[in-house]
């Protein structure tokens, strides 16, 4: 197996078989994002690829079940050139149940409906998606590839294929002046998404991007821990989301939560409601122990 750069998989895909299939991001202009900046984006070719699915089956055996595909958006590549990746893992790894990667609004609008469920037969079982944010001043602000409302039209291409759909949110990313704006476009946008996974990371500023010179510049600052917590208390009060796992877990997040809504909603309210009213910081994550 041969890795160009540093790889970047979602917590859930620990236990994948990791398959790069292409180096960097095709949009690569997140504003609060370090991971791909020094990598040009390319695809992989097909005989590589193939070398790499062999290797690893020659390491791996046919045992394989979860396979997940990097670098940032996989799903950019031409169909012919994804159909082609699909099928070789489908015919290498005979017990293999489900293949995920990352992509974006662009890559998935770029798909039609009969390609995505054509993957979908292939074993193309959960897509993760970055809205972000749902406030379209943010989204304009850190330079997402598209804005609220092809967010939901990606989102519901990916779910009317009967892919699973997990959504990532960052809480703080509207920063002080939009705090509330963000928290409560995002729950909406993610209302209308109805998601299967909603992943609320929080936001930490990395050196060397263009959001943490704005902070130095004093033109964006970082809501405080607590009101942090208040985003996310407001995106779980506002949810109306009929069947989703929501989780605040990650290793960036002050304060972990996890629950399946609507059913664990009053719940989690609860958990952070106890949170907030005490202020109490030795209930939360230190800094020195948060990461990406």
């Amino acid at each position: 197996m041969r890795y160009e750069g540093l790889i970047i998989r979602p917590p859930s895909e620990a236990a994948s078989l990791i398959l790069q299939v292409a180096v960097g991001c095709s949009h690569n202009q997140c504003t609060f994002c370090p991971a791909f900046k020094v990598k040009q984006f390319r695809a992989k070719r097909l005989e590589e690829v193939f070398e790499d699915i062999d290797s690893a089956f020659d390491t791996y055996g046919p045992a394989v079940r979860r396979i997940f595909l990097c670098d940032g958006d996989p799903l950019i590549l031409p169909f012919p050139h994804l159909l082609a990746i699909m099928e070789r893992l489908n015919q290498v790894f005979p017990k293999l149940q489900r293949v995920g990667m990352y992509g974006n609004a662009t890559s998935i609008l770029s798909k039609k409906p009969s390609e995505l469920a054509e993957l979908r037969s292939l074993k193309l079982g959960i897509v993760y998606l970055g809205l972000e944010s749902g406030d379209p001043e943010t989204l304009v602000a850190i330079r997402k590839d598209a804005g609220p409302q092809d967010m939901i039209r990606a989102a519901r291409l990916v779910r009317d294929a009967n892919i699973k759909l997990n959504v990532t949110v960052l809480l703080g990313l509207g920063g002080t002046q939009r705090s509330r704006e963000h928290a409560r476009a995002t729950i909406s946008v993610l209302n209308q998404m109805q998601p299967n996974h909603v992943a609320a990371l929080t936001l930490m500023v990395v050196p060397d991007t263009p959001l943490h010179e704005a902070m130095q510049q004093g033109t964006f600052e970082l809501p405080g821990t607590f009101e942090l917590l208040a985003e996310l208390r407001e995106m779980i009060a506002g949810s109306e989301l009929k069947s989703c796992l929501f989780f605040s877990n990650h290793a960036s997040n002050y304060f972990s939560v996890q629950g399946r809504l609507p059913h664990d909603r009053q719940s989690l309210l609860k958990r952070l409601d106890q949170v907030l009213a005490s202020r109490d910081e030795s209930l939360l994550r230190p800094e020195s122990s948060r990461g990406l």
